[in-house]
């Protein structure tokens, strides 16, 4: 079964949003480490990341792919956008063992042909999206028992997460953050096909703004990307960038958590 328009630009939009966003890493990584060499690290709770320019220039990067990647969704449906960021993590491995001079294990490279091999056979039998005509439709959607439960779920893990387990075993532990921002991640996932919906059928006329529904899913989807973007700079400094993005055990939770809650809702 041949692909729509609507679904070949979505694919489009999310291999270019892959680029910006393997680039970024890599820019953003070079900041933390001139950061960290003059003073206190992110990891050690600093944000001196935040006067330097390169870390400015990757998080352009980042929010110029996140746009793509906003506008991939209004077009494509979910199960066929997320898997396409495993581009941007191939594409990070690659950059960060060249430019970075970060050695990939070889878990690392397991990760890669694990993220390509999953990421094609996804999108080779990603199922048609529903025909959505309202960002209330999602709400609709999005207030369902099932994911208000999961909702629910995540909420809870990701305090005790951040205020239990975080001041304990942040330092050591990479995976700690990296469940933060996973888990996060699965939320982020639904508010940025409403907000994509929503300013996709903005644009064709039929303004979706003046429903509080757009609003509530854009100011969770600010707050989802704040904390990812913390705790994310924090996993960051702990390990190589390569080995961080190439992790088979982290990769599959992260992506798994993502398609499986925003897809279950949207396809």
């Amino acid at each position: 079964m041949g692909m729509s328009s609507d679904s070949i630009t979505g694919l489009l939009l999310a291999v270019s949003s892959s680029v910006f966003i393997g680039s970024s890493f890599i820019i953003k990584k070079k900041g933390l480490v001139k950061a960290g060499n003059s003073g206190l690290r992110a990891g050690s709770g600093g944000h001196s990341y935040l006067a330097e320019p390169w870390w400015w220039v990757g998080m352009i990067a980042m929010i110029v792919g996140e746009i793509a990647n906003f506008a991939a969704y209004a077009f494509a449906s979910a199960i066929l956008v997320t898997p396409l960021g495993a581009l941007s993590i191939i594409f990070s491995a690659v950059l960060a063992h060249f430019i970075l001079k970060e050695r990939l294990h070889i878990f690392g490279v397991l990760g890669c042909v694990l993220c390509v091999v999953g990421s094609t056979t996804i999108v080779l039998h990603a199922p048609r999206e529903r025909m959505i005509e309202s960002v209330r439709q999602v709400w609709q959607l999005a207030t369902q028992p099932g994911f208000l439960v999961y909702a629910a779920l995540v909420l809870v893990t990701v305090l005790v997460l951040i205020f239990y387990y975080v001041p304990r075993y942040g330092h050591s532990h990479m995976i700690v953050y990296i469940g933060v921002c996973s888990l996060m991640g699965s939320i982020t996932v639904m508010s940025v096909k409403a907000v994509g919906i929503a300013l996709k059928l903005s644009f064709q006329g039929h303004n979706q703004f003046k429903y509080f529904q757009a609003w509530f899913f854009t100011i969770i989807l600010a707050g989802c990307c704040i904390l990812q973007i913390n705790y994310l700079n924090k996993a960051k400094v702990l390990v190589g960038l390569a080995n961080l993005l190439c992790d088979p055990w982290m990769f599959s939770r992260c992506f798994n958590l993502d398609v499986i809650s925003g897809s279950s809702s949207f396809v």
